[in-house]
């Protein structure tokens, strides 16, 4: 969506502080011994109690109110009798709707004891996300932020998953422009508009480059070759003056 009006950006503003804060909330939550589907119970009360709906659930059908994906899976996984246990990287995907506006945001955990590659991989994570944000804003191409994600990923010796790339939210989950890359894509020709609302969230892997669907379920993805792979999303808008990130809690 294209924000048109003060109300729109309140709105947004609410539903993405909402998400911000049940994702915070289920990373503090996180502990060895429990299960995802208890972890996504967590994310489901905190919703309901703003008086969000989970859009997962609400626009897919999915078997959830969030998706947790552990180690292997790096997205859409199902939460369920799945135990999390010491060392797991965890990764938390939060999207839901208020009054007709949706936000999106995600983050992965290391549950300690943590190894010293993969504190690294997932500060890098961040960094990387904040690499792609920074070149967002109305007039500049979609194509910097893949570019500049690229450019931070081979620096710094780490592969990129090339096709779960970001997307437009707003009045829906996922809406126009479709196909935002994560990653260098020469034939990406599109500009940001004033107002536009998309999501930044990079996949940073020690050495996967796509996601592939696996035979247990129709959800889950994994990495392809298996590594590592962290992935970090903030719903923004692009402005004349920058990036305006709408998931941070407070």
């Amino acid at each position: 969506m294209t924000v048109s009006s003060d109300d729109d950006l309140d709105a947004l503003k609410q539903i993405g502080r909402i998400v911000a804060n049940t994702l915070e909330a289920m990373g503090k939550a996180i502990e060895p011994g429990m299960t995802t589907r208890e972890l996504d119970q967590v994310g489901r009360r905190f919703m309901e109690a703003a008086g969000a709906r989970p859009a997962p659930e609400m626009v897919y059908d999915f078997p959830g109110a969030t998706c947790i994906s552990v180690n292997e899976e790096i997205a859409h996984g199902i939460p369920g009798d799945r135990t999390i246990r010491p060392g797991d990287l965890v990764n938390i995907d939060v999207s839901a709707e208020k009054d007709g506006f949706f936000a999106d945001t995600g983050a992965s955990f290391a549950v300690p004891p943590v190894t010293r590659a993969v504190e690294r991989l997932c500060k890098d994570g961040r960094r990387a996300m904040w690499t792609g944000l920074r070149q967002v804003g109305s007039g500049k191409p979609l194509a910097g932020i893949g570019r500049a994600v690229g450019a931070f990923a081979q620096k710094n010796g780490y592969t990129l998953v090339r096709n779960l790339a970001s997307h437009g939210v707003g009045l829906s989950l996922h809406e126009e422009p479709t196909e935002i890359a994560t990653w260098p894509d020469p034939s990406e020709r599109r500009i940001m508009r004033d107002g536009l609302v998309f999501t930044v969230e990079p996949f940073l892997s020690l050495g996967a480059e796509i996601a592939e669907s696996g035979e247990d379920d129709v959800w889950t993805l994994y990495s392809q070759p298996r590594a590592l792979t962290v992935q970090y999303e903030h719903t923004v808008v692009a402005t004349r003056n920058g990036p305006l990130v709408l998931t941070m809690p407070g």
